[in-house]
């Protein structure tokens, strides 16, 4: 989905850092910010020169870098690169996160037995890799640049209404909610309301780290996943192009007075109460 690069939507002379760009739903939102105008450098564990040639191959100036967001000197340097090679960074989309089977409860893994070290790693990626480290680092920058920003961060529905099985992933998403809203009241009030904070709450999209709980292995849907459909009013999974709009319009001017929210992209999800 191409987005229209008129008036107060437009991202001519920005540049993005889009932390976990290389992952499906990262790589369709640098896309987005692309196509509206932005410079965008795609950073993540792996497949960041793949990113980076797909977007040049739509004629979007980009640049991908290798970094984990969980070592701090590494996103550091991919800031540094991002800022070297493209342009002060503008615009920071916090797409680093997921779940994992040894933290999701099943038939053979009761909750009282899942290990602590995997709800840690749950609760880390999420929230310290997915969108602490790279707002302070990145929030530095912009707070001393006092140039506009906008930090987005990426959180889920399950963030507002529990899902079963996952309480590690539910969990980090709803403080990825209130770290937002509390980046966004501080960095207002201490900067002047230049930098704004917002957050993508992403309903049900088919990816790698949740296709095990909503496909068999024959692409069949799970009774979870017949459950998402039944409960989604536009009875389908999202498909990574309906997050563009959302994150250009956080990204952009015409968001220039939003701060401090959270952007359910659903389908209706969390307005139907299944009556």
């Amino acid at each position: 989905m191409a987005v229209s690069n008129q008036s107060g939507f437009s991202l001519d002379g920005r540049t993005a850092l889009v932390a976990g760009g290389t992952g499906v739903l990262g790589l369709a939102m640098a896309e987005a910010l692309g196509q509206a105008g932005a410079k965008v450098c795609v950073a993540g564990l792996s497949g960041f020169s793949e990113a980076q040639a797909s977007l040049e191959s739509k004629g979007i100036k980009a640049l991908g870098i290798s970094m984990d967001a969980f070592d701090r000197a590494q996103v550091e340097a991919a800031y540094h690169r991002a800022v070297s090679e493209l342009g002060p960074v503008d615009i920071l989309v916090n797409a680093v996160g997921g779940n994992m089977k040894e933290a999701t409860t099943s038939k053979d893994l009761s909750f009282f037995d899942i290990p602590l070290e995997a709800m840690e790693k749950i609760v880390g990626l999420n929230l310290f890799a997915g969108a602490i480290i790279p707002s302070q680092i990145a929030g530095k920058a912009m707070a001393k640049s006092g140039r506009n920003a906008s930090i987005i961060n990426i959180s889920s529905m399950n963030s507002f209404r529990p899902l079963t099985r996952i309480a590690g992933y539910s969990a980090a998403k709803a403080a990825v909610n209130n770290f937002t809203q509390w980046l966004a009241v501080y960095l207002a009030q201490e900067f002047g309301g230049k930098i704004r904070v917002n957050a993508i709450a992403p309903g049900f999209f088919l990816t790698e780290q949740n296709r095990f709980l909503l496909t068999e292995k024959d692409g069949a849907l799970t009774e979870r996943g017949k459950s998402i459909i039944g409960h989604t009013p536009m009875g389908r999974f999202g498909e990574p192009s309906d997050l563009a709009g959302a994150v250009v319009w956080l990204a952009s001017d015409a968001s220039a007075f939003v701060t401090g929210t959270v952007i359910p992209v659903d389908g209706g999800f969390s307005a139907y109460s299944g009556v």
